[in-house]
C-alpha cells in the first residue's frame, strides 16, 4: 500500500514537471548571424538594428559574423535550410538557386528606385516569395535589407556605353539571370563567389564588377577599382533569413518578435540607406574614384527583352511579373 502510494506521488510529481517544462519558455540562446559584407555595410546596419530590437523583446542575444566567416552567402543559405545556422543576410540572387520564383526581384529593370523596393517587399507579391522560400529552401525571411543599385565599377577604362564595356573581365555572381543580362550586354562575365572578389580585382583577374555605392565604399573598392558607371540595372536586396527549424523552435511570442525585429530593421534599411549614399559619393570621389553617367535606353531594350521572357517558367511565370509590374503602379 505504501509503495504504490509512493509510485502514484512519483508519476504524479514527474507529470507536473513535464507540464511546467512544456509550458516554460525556451531557454535563452545566442544566435549566430552571418553576413557577406563588414562593418558601414548596409548589411551590418540592418543586422544591428535586428539584434537590438531581438535583445530587447526576447531572453535571446545575437551576434554578427561578417565579412564570411562562416562561408559564403550560398552556403549560409544551405546551412540555415539544415538548421546549422541561424541566421544569414544575403543578396536575394544567392537566394535564388534554392527558390527559383525569388528570381523575380533580380530581373533587370524590374525595380527603379528605393520607393519601388519598399512598396515590393511589403506587397502580396513578396509574402508569396516568403512562403515559397519556406517551402523550397527552409529558410525564412524576416527582413529586408536595401542596398541600393548595383553600379559598375572597373580599374581600366570608363564605361560610358555598351561599346566600351567590350573585352572588360567583369565579375557577377553565380547567379543565371545576372549572367545573362551581361550576355545580352555583348559581354561573357565571370561568376564568382563574393569572398573571392577583393583579391580577384587586387590580382587583376577580373577588371571590373557590379556593387551597391555604400558597400563599395565601405569595404574599400577604391583600392582596387578606378571608374564607376552609374548604371540601374539591378536593385540590390538582401534578405535576412532565418533556418525555418529554428524558427519553429521558438516561442509564439518570441516568434513574433523576431518578425517585428524584421520589420522594424527593415524600416531602417530604407533609412539608412537615404542617410548614406551621398556621403559614400563623396568619399569615393574624395578616393579618386570617377564617376560617368550613361544614357541606359539600349542597356534597358536589349536586358529586358532578351532576359525576361527566358525566365518568365523559372519565376512562376509571366503573370508573377506583371503582378510585380501591378504591385508598383506601372
Amino acid at each position: 500500500m505504501k509503495l504504490s502510494f509512493k509510485l502514484k506521488a512519483s508519476s504524479a510529481l514527474l507529470s507536473a514537471a513535464l507540464l511546467a517544462a512544456a509550458s516554460s519558455p525556451a531557454m535563452a540562446k545566442e544566435f549566430k548571424i552571418s553576413l557577406g559584407g563588414g562593418e558601414g555595410t548596409a548589411q551590418h546596419a540592418l543586422a544591428a538594428k535586428f539584434v537590438e530590437g531581438l535583445e530587447a523583446n526576447t531572453e535571446h542575444t545575437a551576434r554578427i559574423y561578417s565579412n564570411s566567416q562562416l562561408g559564403s552567402e550560398q552556403d549560409t543559405v544551405n546551412d540555415a535550410s539544415m538548421g546549422v545556422l541561424d541566421f544569414s543576410v544575403v543578396a536575394i540572387n544567392n537566394i535564388t538557386p534554392f527558390s527559383p520564383t525569388v528570381g523575380v526581384f533580380t530581373l533587370p529593370y524590374i525595380i527603379e528606385t528605393l520607393e519601388e523596393a519598399e512598396t515590393l517587399v511589403q506587397s502580396p507579391a513578396a509574402q508569396e516569395l516568403i512562403e515559397n522560400t519556406v517551402r523550397d529552401a527552409g529558410v525564412r525571411i524576416v527582413g529586408w535589407t536595401f542596398s541600393g543599385f548595383r553600379v559598375l565599377t572597373n580599374s581600366k577604362r570608363p564605361v560610358e556605353g555598351l561599346a566600351d564595356l567590350q573585352n572588360l573581365v567583369i565579375r557577377v555572381p553565380k547567379n543565371e539571370i545576372m549572367i545573362d543580362t551581361y550576355r545580352a550586354w555583348g559581354v561573357n562575365p565571370t561568376p564568382m563567389a563574393w569572398a573571392e572578389l577583393f583579391s580577384a580585382l587586387q590580382q587583376k583577374v577580373v577588371d571590373g564588377q557590379d556593387l551597391a555605392l555604400v558597400d563599395i565604399a565601405s569595404l574599400k573598392f577604391y583600392e582596387v577599382q578606378k571608374y564607376i558607371t552609374n548604371i540601374h540595372y539591378n536593385f540590390l536586396l538582401e534578405p535576412m533569413i532565418i533556418s525555418e527549424g529554428v524558427f519553429q523552435d521558438q516561442s509564439e511570442a518570441d516568434q513574433a518578435a523576431i518578425l517585428a525585429a524584421g520589420k522594424e530593421a527593415t524600416l531602417y534599411s530604407a533609412e539608412f540607406l537615404r542617410s548614406s549614399e551621398a556621403d559614400a559619393i563623396a568619399k569615393l570621389k574624395e578616393k579618386g574614384m570617377e564617376f560617368f553617367d550613361v544614357d541606359e535606353s539600349e542597356w534597358i531594350e536589349k536586358a529586358t527583352t532578351t532576359v525576361w521572357p527566358k525566365y518568365y517558367d523559372s519565376v512562376g511565370g509571366k503573370d508573377k511579373v506583371d503582378a510585380v509590374i501591378a504591385a508598383l503602379g506601372r
